[in-house]
């Protein structure tokens, strides 16, 4: 573990090789998603959960006060490069290296020398201040990585959510996740997210040794 938060632009060769965890993938149901969030037909009339201010101490937040940041709003571009799925969030300024399809010592920016049937991810965050939706702008299918709230994330508590890009996926604040990959070469999502944008960050790989390996496709395709 560190306090030092993650840098998310690298190159993919500064990892190290690891074994790999394979993540359940789940097609997404209102049922399947239930303890995480829900699916969104109509992204706006869906607001999204604000948290209140923590206490510090026995006196209380006063009512109404302590949740008046709101959201904010921008698109999330998903692209395949090669080997390397990055991603960028406008409604943060956000960059991010979200994994890739092979090993990081051999992953290659400039062209695909595997097939892209998986992502390697090697982190994960949560949000304690809101919950965060994600809308397909392309209609396309792709998948989510979450976990339930807690600290004590292991790599046995991630599940993939394959979404078919009818709708959207919204997630529970202190929802663990990342970025959305995409089924094809690059997606935009809408992205809608709590403005204070708090982030509690787990690097998978330093603390367990692993990547998880996330399929994009489902069973016999």
């Amino acid at each position: 573990m560190t306090d030092t938060a993650p840098v998310y632009i690298f190159e993919a060769s500064e990892k190290p090789s690891l074994d790999l965890h394979d993540v359940p993938l789940i097609v997404a149901t209102e049922q399947s998603v239930g303890e995480y969030g829900c699916l969104v037909d109509d992204p706006e009339k869906f607001d999204i959960e604000i948290v209140r201010w923590p206490a510090q101490g026995w006196r209380q937040v006063d009512e109404g006060t302590g949740n008046e940041g709101g959201f904010v709003e921008g698109i999330f571009h998903a692209e395949w490069k090669g080997d390397i799925l990055y991603g960028s969030n406008e409604a943060v300024n956000g960059n991010y290296v979200l994994g890739w399809s092979t090993d990081p010592q051999s992953a290659s920016a400039e062209q695909s020398t595997v097939p892209r049937d998986k992502v390697l991810l090697w982190h994960m965050n949560y949000h304690p201040d809101g919950g965060q939706l994600f809308y397909p702008l392309d209609n396309q299918p792709f998948v989510v990585p979450v976990a339930l709230p807690g600290d004590d994330l292991t790599p046995d508590k991630v599940v993939a959510f394959w979404c078919d890009g009818s709708k959207g996926l919204y997630i529970h604040p202190n929802i663990w996740h990342e970025g959305i990959f995409p089924v094809q070469d690059k997606q935009r999502f809408l992205d809608r997210q709590g403005r204070v944008h708090a982030r509690v960050s787990c690097d998978i790989g330093q603390e367990f040794g692993v990547y998880l390996s996330v399929p994009l496709k489902r069973q016999g395709e």
